[in-house]
């Protein structure tokens, strides 16, 4: 699923012109965005949480030749589904 078929489908069963859907939808992703990037974690109950993950300095190698490099720290996102989303998607 794309993001224009998640707006038709928020428009659909929202009753909403897709216009105001895709505000909608927009607005939300931003929210989501704006709290992990002040560290905040978003708890969606019966969906799940989406967190900051660090990821410390370390040591690598390189597959093309092999050679060890330094891999930077770095933050990423994670997500943890909710009960809810397990047991619909098993």
């Amino acid at each position: 699923m794309h993001k224009s078929d998640l707006v038709e489908s928020v428009a659909n069963i929202a009753d909403l012109p897709k216009d105001k859907a895709n505000d909608v939808v927009s607005a939300i992703f931003e929210e989501i965005t704006n709290a992990l990037s002040r560290d905040d974690s978003v708890s969606l109950v019966g969906f799940g949480s989406f967190t900051q993950r660090h990821r410390a300095a370390r040591t690598g190698r390189s597959p093309k030749t092999g050679e060890t490099i330094q891999i930077p720290a770095s933050t990423s996102v994670g997500f943890k589904p909710g009960k809810a989303l397990k047991d619909a998607v098993n």
